[in-house]
């Protein structure tokens, strides 16, 4: 299927070009993306050692006591590395999540599922729309925890790819929707009291009473749920997809598979519905109750940190593949015996080698980072100087979106950077007439728009790797400059939802407002 004329004649600007250009090609020349992860842990071993001698006077928000650096090539830490070398590799949060989803995605995809839902989708969807209903999807995968990187991304790919159009592409508007949007969604999630909780225990130092609403964000984060979609949709289809054409044009020179299934596909779909949907139904019997064990037992929440639904999103994922992609295997007639099933397992599991090799550097590179203290030193200091800078409340806030950007850069983990900035940001701000709720929207916007674009986010490897089934030779450089523009925008266009939400009075959630009585 040709690619549209207007796509191949587009583009960005000239100048535009040539800083993405030069993107790609520092960052291509960097090493192996294992390889520079490596690096980096040596790095922080000498910063550490440096650092470990010099008292600071930026205390650690949790503790109180001054921040003091650890050296990590004492003896002790050196010995404690090795000891816990393994446990930090196993232990790397995305690595479980991946490899289980991909268990069951890959029974669906060998199978023949998730082709002949393409195809189908195909013909009955126009290809423009492609990209907004991707980033939709996208956003909305974030009721499910870490589904959208490990479902979503690789789908997008597939669906762009079988439409004739840029597989990248499809990876960079998922991507951007996924990760880019973090906090974006017109459905409460997990992350809502998740923050609400940090944010709550914050300000109590100020307010030993204060109660912070888990939906305190709900209405500014649906709206930005819109922007998203409308920025990535213009970004994808005017920038980042005629850019790619001109690149790399023979990775979607044709439609990957035909349009329109046949009649033992269609039985074979008919088969799959059906068993998702009583999966689906046993699934809401079994949530149900009020007493199901499936519910936060402190407060009957389905949606919360503490309900065990959210913890086994991954094993469920998993499921939902497996049964409707087997029962599909026997309407189609693809599924002839177990054997089937492993090999589709193995399958998925053979394209993860080299995910796996840059997981394992990662994981030691984040755990040294995160007990050198650098992290909370890198926070702390950054929020003293945002408070010396004594701005009015609305530089104050944009203020935090970029100290929070900053952080990004280096800490991966939503939960992990607002453990570190919220008991110094949240009083603080508050004291200076700034709410609880308002501080956290910031936050949140900061936290969403970089996540694309730091190699040390847990699932930017992830990324990288899904970028290399379509074109050899991708790294950190090719991925970096892919997203940046979507970073950019993104960081704009919310911060500036954000002020716009303030001029206008219009309420950032439930029992939020814009001002604090301190």
């Amino acid at each position: 299927m040709p690619q549209r004329q207007d796509q191949a004649a587009g583009g960005p600007p000239a100048p535009a070009r040539g800083l993405l250009a030069a993107i790609e090609a520092v960052g291509n020349r960097l090493p192996d993306p294992a390889a520079l992860f490596l690096v980096m842990l040596f790095a922080v071993w000498g910063l550490s050692a440096l650092l470990a001698p010099v008292q600071f006077a930026a205390v650690h928000p949790q503790t109180g006591a001054p921040i003091a650096v650890i050296n990590l090539l004492s003896g002790a830490e050196l010995v404690r590395f090795l000891t816990e070398l393994i446990p930090t590799f196993t232990g790397f949060a995305p690595l479980g999540i991946v490899l289980v989803a991909l268990l069951g995605v890959g029974v669906a995809e060998h199978l023949g599922l998730i082709d002949a839902c393409l195809r189908g989708l195909l013909g009955i969807a126009a290809r423009r729309w492609l990209t907004p209903l991707v980033v939709l999807v996208a956003i909305l995968s974030h009721t499910a925890a870490d589904a959208g990187y490990v479902v979503v991304i690789p789908l997008a790919a597939a669906i762009f790819h079988a439409a004739g159009r840029h597989p990248l592409a499809g990876i960079a508007a998922a991507f951007a929707g996924v990760s880019g949007g973090f906090s974006a969604n017109f459905i409460p999630s997990a992350l809502d009291p998740l923050l609400q909780g940090i944010t709550q225990e914050a300000g109590r130092v100020v307010a030993p009473e204060l109660l912070v609403n888990p939906l305190c964000n709900w209405f500014f984060m649906s709206a930005a749920s819109l922007l998203v979609v409308g920025c990535c949709w213009w970004l994808t289809d005017r920038i980042v997809e005629p850019r790619l054409l001109r690149l790399h044009p023979a990775v979607a020179s044709a439609a990957s598979a035909a349009v329109g299934i046949g009649a033992r596909e269609r039985r074979g779909l008919r088969w799959a519905g059906a068993g998702l949907l009583l999966a689906l139904v046993a699934l809401a019997l079994a949530a149900g109750p009020a007493d199901s064990a499936l519910r936060d037992p402190a407060t009957g929440a389905l949606v919360s940190a503490g309900a065990p639904l959210m913890h086994a999103i991954v094993p469920l994922i998993f499921l939902f593949f497996l049964i409707p992609g087997a029962l599909y295997g026997l309407g189609a007639r693809t599924l002839r015996s177990h054997r089937d099933l492993v090999a589709g397992m193995t399958k998925s599991m053979e394209t993860m080698g080299h995910y796996l090799v840059m997981a394992f550097f990662a994981a030691q590179f984040i755990a040294a980072f995160s007990h050198s203290n650098l992290g909370v030193l890198l926070a702390a200091t950054g929020a003293e100087t945002l408070r010396q800078l004594a701005l009015p409340p609305q530089w104050t806030v944009l203020g935090v979106i970029l100290l929070t950007t900053s952080v990004n850069l280096f800490i991966g983990s939503a939960s992990a950077k607002w453990l570190l900035l919220a008991p110094i940001l949240v009083p603080l701000l508050m004291q200076l007439g700034i709410p609880p709720e308002l501080t956290q929207a910031a936050y949140r916007v900061g936290d969403s728009s970089t996540n694309i674009i730091t190699p040390l986010m847990p699932y930017f490897p992830l990324i990288v790797t899904f970028c290399r089934r379509y074109l050899d030779g991708a790294g950190i450089g090719t991925l970096a400059a892919l997203m940046l523009p979507y970073s950019a925008l993104l960081l704009i266009s919310w911060s500036l939802l954000l002020l716009a939400f303030w001029a206008l009075g219009l309420p950032l959630g439930i029992q939020a407002g814009y001002h604090y009585p301190g």
